[in-house]
């Protein structure tokens, strides 16, 4: 199942223009976490960030979220730069929730299930200004309910250590759609859980991207997870998107050898010659001049590159994000190469 049905989208935008995110590390040298990145979530439609664990993506994810002050670069909201004061973020987080990765850690395990989810409803004193009148723990039921965990009322009193991995992944969630967003960033959110439950959460985001026209940015490792649930795929190394479009283009016809290195390893794809990369993604202190991906790519390393007449240009001149056709991109000498 692909996320290809998406609803037309009902106006909120989520953006990234250019971010960039830098860190200070020893010796006074700078990592670039985030280099550069244009990213967009609407509503209505489900967006898998996908790359190995050192790429950026939690990073990225985070300044989406307003967690992280870019160091150039600016978060939108429907067209508008994130207003970082008290107010501003308090705003946005009515409209945009993290979903968090571990459930386990993300629970406070002195509060019940009814405390976890009420928490934001009574933070944003939701109960007070609700148009139809819902009492709080109408609204704590009917989040709870949206997230599957039916029915709601024999929850309310138990604790995270009496739930399992999935029910706790539910509560997250709930606490979440307690709020009433438009868009939700969810990290790795099955990345704790058992293969049978796993799907039934990425059954649950579809659902909520159907029934509620909720868009949800996926970050994850997992490329099978992204084929199962995203209608659009961003590919990221070292900082920066490097490939991106349609899921089922880019997933089909990946461009980049990065992408196409991810994708062999997915069980569910067995067309690609598996493709063992080389070393770790680099120190972002350090990120190698040309292609990033140039020291670690199976196109210099076979010779593709040497024959294509472009080997020094990989190595050494940093390349914009290329269009392969609408909408899909590539940040990739090889595409400038084809015949």
């Amino acid at each position: 199942m692909t996320g290809s049905t998406a609803p037309p989208v009902r106006g909120t935008v989520l953006e990234a223009r250019g971010l960039h995110i830098e860190f200070g590390a020893r010796g006074g040298a700078v990592a670039r976490a985030v280099d550069g990145v244009d990213l967009r979530v609407a509503a209505g439609e489900i967006v898998a960030l996908v790359g190995e664990s050192g790429s950026g993506k939690t990073t990225l994810a985070r300044a989406l979220i307003g967690l992280e002050r870019p160091s150039a670069g600016e978060v939108f909201l429907d067209n508008a730069p994130l207003d970082r004061s008290t107010q501003g973020l308090r705003a946005f987080r009515r409209r945009v929730q993290l979903v968090l990765q571990d459930p386990a850690g993300a629970l406070n395990p002195r509060h019940t299930v009814y405390e976890s989810v009420a928490e934001g409803i009574r933070l944003h004193g939701l109960a007070a200004s609700d148009p139809e009148r819902r009492t709080e723990a109408d609204l704590v039921a009917a989040a709870l309910s949206a997230a599957g965990l039916r029915p709601p009322e024999r929850l309310y009193l138990r604790y995270p250590h009496e739930l399992s991995g999935g029910q706790r992944q539910r509560v997250l969630i709930a606490g979440a759609l307690a709020m009433a967003p438009q868009l939700l960033v969810a990290d790795e959110p099955v990345s704790s859980l058992d293969a049978s439950i796993r799907g039934e959460v990425l059954a649950l985001l579809l659902a909520l991207r159907r029934d509620l026209g909720l868009g949800v940015l996926v970050v994850t490792h997992d490329l099978g997870l992204a084929w199962n649930i995203a209608d659009r795929i961003a590919v990221m190394y070292l900082g920066r998107i490097v490939e991106s479009g349609p899921t089922e283009e880019v997933l089909r016809e990946p461009t980049h050898p990065y992408t196409r290195a991810l994708l062999s390893v997915v069980p569910e794809i067995e067309r690609i010659e598996p493709v063992v990369l080389t070393g770790e993604v680099p120190d972002p202190t350090h990120i190698p001049s040309g292609c990033r991906f140039h020291p670690r790519c199976p196109a210099l390393a076979d010779g593709t590159a040497a024959t294509r007449g472009i080997e020094d240009a990989c190595r050494r001149e940093p390349l914009e994000v290329l269009p392969v056709s609408t909408g899909h991109d590539v940040a990739c000498h090889l595409v400038r190469s084809r015949p």
